[in-house]
């Protein structure tokens, strides 16, 4: 006899914002910032060499995404001119640190 199955919206959402979703979220967060600070620029010229890579943070909350109806965890980088690094501008190539840490860092690990 074949097992059934009948999903339930509220169960799913109880699912998704659980401590330990919470906690795993968290933990791709680390693994992805990690990654980031490795592949962050130095730049030795500067008055403040490594500032860049110093500024990553992750934090993660049980109300996130686009409905906030989900657990998720944030990498962020608070240097001022995060944005220009990661996506360059006319003098300065883009480095893209976050998207290629996400992407080495957010496979299965």
């Amino acid at each position: 006899m074949a097992a059934r199955f009948k999903m339930k919206r509220k169960g799913v959402g109880e699912m998704l914002r659980m401590p330990g979703m919470q906690a795993e979220m968290l933990r791709r967060a680390k693994v992805i910032e990690g990654v980031a600070i490795a592949l962050s620029p130095v730049d030795e010229s500067s008055p403040d060499p490594g500032h860049y890579q110093r500024s990553w943070s992750t934090d993660s909350t049980p109300r996130g995404g686009r409905r906030r109806d989900r657990a998720v965890g944030y990498v962020r980088n608070s240097a001022y001119y995060a944005r220009w690094v990661e996506y360059g501008t006319e003098k300065v190539p883009a480095h893209h640190v976050l998207l290629r840490a996400a992407a080495l860092g957010g496979r299965n690990q």
